[in-house]
């Protein structure tokens, strides 16, 4: 089966919000917590590097599950491949 233009560019936006959001949920993941060790601030009366790790990172998770799923109905709507129009 051969990939229409559209397909093509349809798959490349895809693949650039999916890394753009992997990227996001890395630095959350393992570059933030890590460095929060260092910071010794109180944040709503916890330590920054426990609320980063225990609440922040789950509200961030949370959010880019959001946006994903916002994201990508936009985009099937925009090239026609939303779920609505098969029925």
């Amino acid at each position: 089966m051969q990939l229409t233009e559209k397909h093509r560019e349809y798959w490349r936006r895809n693949m650039r919000i999916t890394l753009v959001l992997m990227a996001i949920w890395f630095v959350v993941t393992f570059v933030v917590s890590y460095a929060a060790r260092d910071l010794s601030f109180s944040f709503f009366g916890w330590p920054f590097s426990f609320w980063m790790g225990a609440q922040g990172a789950l509200i961030v998770y949370v959010v880019l599950i959001w946006y994903y799923a916002r994201t990508m109905n936009r985009l099937d709507r925009e090239y026609g491949v939303d779920e609505e129009d098969e029925q």
